[in-house]
C-alpha cells in the first residue's frame, strides 16, 4: 500500500476552471504525483475514493446541503486547501448576495416562465441561496488565490505545505509586478486599478495586456501599510477608497464592512 497522501479534488459552486488549470501542469504533474496519490478528481479520472488525507476544494458554499459536504469532507481531511477565488473570496457571484434569493430567482428565472425550475421552493437548487467562501464554513489549512489560479504556484504550494516549507504566495501589491513588466500605470493612462492593495503573484497579466486589476488574488494581507504609498500619493487615493471602488471578486470585504457599521 503507498504511503503517499492521498488528495481528492472536490467543487462546489464555480466553473472548475481552477481544477482544469492542475490538469494542465503538465511536466510538473509528475512532481506532484511523486509525493502524493491523487484518488479523487472528476475533471480528470473516473476513480473515486472516499478515503482521502488531503481535499482540495474549489467553488464558494452556497446551500445548506454544500453546508453538510464541506464539514465532512473537513471531518475526513487531514489538510483542507482551497483553490481559486469562488472557494478563497466566495466568487463573483457573491455579487448575488445583495439581494434576496426571491430577487435573483425573479430576474433569472421569470423570463423563461416555461422552465419547470421556476416553481417549487422546496428544490433544494433554491433553498436559501447565499454565497460564502469555504473558510467561512470550516477551517482552511491554505489558499491558492486567484481566478483562475496558476498551476505552477499550486504545485509550489502543494510541495510546500508535504515538505513542511513556508507556503510561497506573496504579500505584496500587483503594483510591484507592474514595475518589473516596466507597465504604463493604469492611472496614468486614465483607468482605475486595483493593483495598490491586491495581492500579487500573479504576474500583472491584466494591466500587461491593457485591462484593470480587479484584486482576482484578494487584497495583501495589510493594505493600509504595504499598498504602494507613491501610487496613492500621486493620484490622491487611500486604500479605503480602493478597496470599495470595485467589488466584483471582493464583495466579502463591502459585506463586512456593512455589517461592521451596523
Amino acid at each position: 500500500m503507498s504511503e503517499k497522501p492521498r488528495v481528492a479534488f472536490f467543487d462546489f459552486a464555480s466553473c472548475e476552471g481552477c481544477q482544469l488549470q492542475v490538469v494542465n501542469l503538465e511536466e510538473a504533474l509528475l512532481d506532484v504525483l511523486a509525493l502524493v496519490d491523487i484518488v479523487s478528481f472528476r475533471e480528470a479520472m473516473k476513480e473515486h475514493s472516499d478515503d482521502y488525507d488531503i481535499a482540495i476544494i474549489e467553488g464558494s458554499i452556497t446551500r445548506p446541503i454544500d453546508v453538510e459536504r464541506i464539514k465532512k469532507i473537513r471531518e475526513q481531511a487531514s489538510i483542507l486547501i482551497t483553490i481559486g477565488a469562488c472557494a478563497h473570496l466566495g466568487g463573483v457571484q457573491r455579487l448575488g448576495n445583495q439581494w434576496t434569493p426571491e430577487e435573483n430567482k425573479a430576474e433569472v428565472y421569470e423570463r423563461h416562465p416555461g422552465s419547470e425550475i421556476t416553481k417549487g421552493d422546496d428544490n433544494p437548487f433554491f433553498a436559501q441561496p447565499r454565497h460564502r467562501a469555504v473558510s467561512e464554513v470550516v477551517k482552511v489549512d491554505a489558499t491558492i488565490p486567484g481566478c483562475p489560479i496558476d498551476s505552477q504556484e499550486f504545485a509550489k504550494v502543494l510541495i510546500a505545505l508535504l515538505t513542511g516549507k513556508k507556503l510561497p504566495i506573496p504579500d505584496y501589491p500587483v503594483c510591484v509586478e507592474c514595475k518589473k513588466n516596466e507597465n504604463i500605470c493604469v492611472f496614468e493612462l486614465g483607468g482605475f486599478c486595483m493593483g495598490p492593495v491586491a495581492r500579487a503573484g500573479c504576474g500583472a497579466p491584466c494591466p500587461t495586456h491593457g485591462g484593470e486589476c480587479e484584486a482576482c488574488r484578494g487584497y495583501v494581507d495589510h493594505p493600509h501599510t504595504q499598498a504602494h504609498a507613491e501610487v496613492l500619493k500621486k493620484y490622491g487615493l487611500s486604500p479605503d477608497e480602493i478597496m470599495t471602488k470595485r467589488t466584483m471578486y471582493n464583495y466579502r470585504d463591502h459585506e463586512d464592512k456593512e455589517e461592521g457599521s451596523q
